[in-house]
């Protein structure tokens, strides 16, 4: 019976002992300290090699626009190089007639315009009558007229607008109020 009762008794030091031996056994102070600096160096790489990254494309996006300011009239200028070359030629010609030189004008015109539109430089020509818009047309003078006031009498020179930025106003004469 004794022995039974030494059975049922809980002994709380076999307890721990046995505890102890089952669990792994926990890594010292030093241990974590070494794996705590370990993580700290790969945190710090990772970290200077991601600032390096984002100097790198800092740099290079810089360049870029750099690029694009250096070049950004190419495109306009390789479209006007036939224009200066169809002028160059009409000077050449040794007697040239009236009928040719007016034709030559309106070929190297239609290289113009079609230069001007590849390179979205758009015209501006209000009609008669249309009304005045402050941010695509100047108006000069106010003259008495017989249409609405406020809407473009003539246009004395066109304007331009390159895609949706004004490059120069529509130059016009408005209606006067009545």
């Amino acid at each position: 019976m004794q022995d039974q009762e030494n059975q049922a008794v809980p002994n709380p030091e076999a307890d721990q002992a046995s505890a102890q031996a089952s669990t792994p056994a926990e890594p010292t102070l030093e241990e974590q300290l070494a794996a705590t600096e370990a993580r700290l160096a790969e945190m710090h790489d990772a970290f200077m090699r991601a600032k390096a990254e984002g100097e790198n494309i800092r740099r290079r996006a810089q360049e870029d626009v750099a690029k694009a300011h250096k070049f950004a009239v190419e495109s306009f200028a390789e479209a006007m190089v036939p224009v200066k070359d169809s002028l160059e030629m009409a000077l050449k010609v040794e007697s040239p007639s009236l009928d040719s030189l007016k034709e030559g004008v309106e070929m190297t015109l239609k290289q113009l315009s079609s230069a001007f539109e590849k390179n979205r430089l758009l015209e501006i020509m209000p009609a008669q009558g249309e009304k005045l818009d402050p941010n695509k047309h100047q108006a000069v003078a106010v003259v008495p007229a017989e249409q609405e006031a406020n809407t473009v009498v003539s246009v004395l020179q066109k304007g331009y607008m390159i895609a949706d930025r004004l490059l120069r106003p529509a130059i016009v004469t408005a209606a006067q109020a009545k």
